[in-house]
C-alpha cells in the first residue's frame, strides 16, 4: 500500500507539472483559430484553457500539494536525509523532467486526454485557486494574444514549406510570401521605365508601318501624348484597331477618359485597389509633371506571385531589367515617340 501511494503521488506530481507546461504553452488564440476550423479537440481544451490564470493556480497548487505529500509520506518511511534524497530524486525525475519532456512535445494530445481530470481538480481546488486567479486577473489583466509581424509570418511559412509534415508546397510559399511583401513595394519599384515604354503622338497616322510596329510590340494598351511625351492624354487600346480604317490618326481612336496618373511613391497595394475600383489595367507614372513610366495590373500580379508572366509576344522577360542593362532608366529620353 505504501508503494502504491508513493507511485500515485509521483504520477499526480508528473501530471500537474507536465500539464502546467503543456496546456499553458498552448495560446488561446491558437485554440480559437482551431475551433473556427472545426477542431473538436481544441474546443475541449479551450474549456479549461480559456481562464489561464485559474488553470495555472489549479495546476501549481496541486503540484505543490502533491510534492509536499510525497516528502511527508517518505519521511515516515525513512530517515530525514534518505527521505529527502528519495523524494527529490522521484520529484525531479518522474515529477518534472520526464512528464515535462513528453508534454513539451505532445502537450496538445495529452491535454486533450486529461481535460476531464483537470476539471475534477479544478472543482476540488476551486476555493483556493479562484481567489488567487481573481487577484492575478486584476493585476495582470487578460492574456495578450500572439501577433506575428510580416517578417515572422514569412519565416513561419518558410519553415512549414521545409517540413515534411506540412502541406504547404513551394508554389504556395512563393505566393504567400509575395502577398505579404507586395504592400511594401512602391510604384517606382515595379513600373516599366519611360525609355522602354511604347507610346505615340495623337497625330500619328496609323499606316501599315505603325500597325506592324504595334503588332510586333505585343502591348495591348499604349499611352498617347499630345505634342510632347510628358503630356499623356489617353490610352490606345490595340483591340480597337481590328478592322479599323487605315491611315487615320490615333486621335480618332484614343480613349481619353479616366486616365490613372500616379506618383512613383504610391504603394502598389493602394494602386491595386484603384485598378479594381476604376476597372483599369494601366496607370501612367508622373514625377513632378514629368512622365517617367507606366505600371500595369500585370506588374502588380507578378509581384504577388513572384514570377515573371511572359507571353508569346514579349520580346523581353523583364523590361525594367532590360532598361537597367542599357542604362535607360535615368535618361528619360523616349525612343518610340
Amino acid at each position: 500500500m505504501d508503494y502504491f501511494i508513493i507511485v500515485l503521488l509521483v504520477l499526480l506530481s508528473g501530471m500537474f507539472s507536465g500539464l502546467t507546461l503543456g496546456l499553458l504553452s498552448i495560446k488561446k488564440n491558437d485554440l480559437e483559430r482551431k475551433i473556427k476550423l472545426g477542431d473538436r479537440r481544441a474546443k475541449k481544451i479551450y474549456s479549461i484553457r480559456k481562464n489561464g490564470n485559474f488553470l495555472l493556480c489549479v495546476l501549481l497548487i496541486g503540484n505543490v500539494a502533491v510534492n509536499a505529500a510525497i516528502s511527508i509520506y517518505l519521511s515516515n518511511l525513512a530517515s530525514g536525509f534518505i527521505a529527502g534524497v528519495i523524494a527529490t530524486s522521484l520529484i525531479v525525475l518522474f515529477g518534472e523532467i520526464i512528464p515535462q519532456s513528453f508534454c513539451a512535445k505532445y502537450g496538445f494530445l495529452i491535454g486533450y486526454r486529461l481535460v476531464w481530470l483537470v476539471k475534477i481538480f479544478s472543482f476540488i481546488l476551486y476555493p483556493l485557486a479562484a481567489p488567487l486567479a481573481w487577484v492575478l486577473n486584476k493585476i495582470l489583466g487578460e492574456e495578450i494574444p500572439t501577433i506575428w509581424s510580416k517578417e515572422e509570418l514569412k519565416e513561419i511559412i518558410k519553415t512549414h514549406e521545409d517540413s515534411s509534415c506540412s502541406d504547404i508546397d513551394a508554389d504556395e510559399e512563393r505566393i504567400l510570401i509575395g502577398a505579404l511583401s507586395f504592400s511594401n513595394k512602391r510604384v517606382r519599384d515595379v513600373m516599366t521605365p519611360r525609355d522602354v515604354v511604347h507610346a505615340y503622338g495623337e497625330h500619328q497616322v496609323l499606316n501599315n508601318t505603325i500597325l506592324k510596329e504595334i503588332k510586333k510590340s505585343g502591348f495591348s494598351r499604349i499611352p498617347v501624348y499630345a505634342k510632347r511625351v510628358d503630356n499623356i492624354i489617353g490610352i490606345l487600346f490595340v483591340k480597337n484597331l481590328i478592322d479599323i480604317e487605315k491611315n487615320i490618326k490615333i486621335s480618332r481612336v484614343v480613349k481619353r477618359d479616366k486616365i490613372i496618373k500616379v506618383s512613383p511613391n504610391k504603394k502598389i497595394d493602394s494602386l491595386l485597389n484603384l485598378f479594381a475600383k476604376e476597372k483599369k489595367h494601366l496607370a501612367v507614372v508622373f514625377e513632378r509633371s514629368k512622365f517617367v513610366g507606366v505600371i500595369t495590373l500585370e506588374d502588380i500580379v507578378e509581384e504577388v506571385f513572384r514570377i515573371e508572366i511572359v507571353d508569346e509576344t514579349d520580346t523581353h522577360e523583364d523590361l525594367r531589367v532590360f532598361a537597367k542593362k542599357n542604362n535607360l532608366v535615368k535618361k528619360y529620353a523616349p525612343t518610340n515617340y
